[in-house]
């Protein structure tokens, strides 16, 4: 059963009107120019969490070479972490230990990452997101998360950084059919808060959120601080892109 209980498909049909095209090539590299409706100000602002409102990579690390300590593998880099990061944690744990041992290291990870996201210092609010976050709330947008990770780890995340009354929605990969870069938990968020994709603008720091952007069929700015580099991001035309989280609030007023 797909969201809202008469299938994808039929959930885009009823919000965005027509069919999608895209479900046979939603793993393709698309690069063409965005396609998405002008004319609508943007009323609901949805964000990615890990490497673009926070830093919780020190406790992914931690609770990566951890759980490959428990099944003998040797630690990995920081770096090579970070870049494994953002299509959820079983992915991550199949990354570094494969198929085979997926599950026992999800076992292993997830309780140990409960701690390492509670431990002090661990995830920190990246420059400039707090006061964006604000300054939207203050103009009286809708915010949302859509994050890869599982629900539990990112209220852990929201609640510890104290921020998670701002949002409007939370919905993570756990929750829809299939995760980003599908454009599943995007049409979701809208859906609940009965708006159209004109009316939409995703932030996110990866490729895998570009390319869900685009397959949703709404606005997006990418952000140079989380695991994809700006020249990765820039490959792929997002329709646009910062260095910093503060540099966001420009392109809103523009947008206004």
């Amino acid at each position: 059963m797909g969201i809202g209980g008469f299938g994808v498909q039929g959930f885009y049909r009823n919000i965005f009107g027509g069919d999608w095209p895209g479900y046979s090539i939603c793993f393709q590299p698309l690069t063409q120019p965005y396609e998405f409706e002008e004319g609508l100000l943007i009323k609901l602002v949805t964000f990615d969490l890990d490497g673009t409102l926070v830093n919780a990579y020190p406790a992914v690390s931690r609770s990566v070479n951890y759980t490959l300590n428990s099944l003998g593998f040797a630690p990995s880099s920081d770096d090579e972490i970070k870049r494994s990061v953002g299509s959820g944690d079983r992915n991550l744990m199949i990354h570094f230990v494969g198929e085979k041992l997926g599950d026992k290291a999800l076992a292993i990870y997830r309780p140990r990452h409960i701690k390492d996201l509670k431990a002090k210092g661990m995830v920190k609010l990246l420059p400039g997101a707090l006061g964006i976050l604000k300054f939207l709330k203050g103009k009286g947008y809708k915010l949302a998360i859509a994050s890869n990770r599982p629900t539990k780890f990112t209220r852990i995340i929201l609640k510890e950084l104290a921020i998670v009354q701002l949002f409007d929605v939370v919905l993570c990969a756990d929750k829809v059919d299939r995760p980003k870069p599908y454009p599943d938990i995007l049409w979701a968020i809208a859906k609940r808060l009965s708006l159209g994709k004109s009316e939409v603008l995703y932030i996110g720091d990866m490729t895998i959120d570009v390319n869900c952007a685009r397959r949703a069929g709404v606005r997006m700015v990418a952000v140079a601080t989380g695991s994809n580099s700006k020249k990765e991001l820039k490959d792929l035309k997002p329709w646009r892109i910062i260095g910093k989280m503060n540099q966001l609030k420009r392109i809103i007023m523009e947008e206004r």
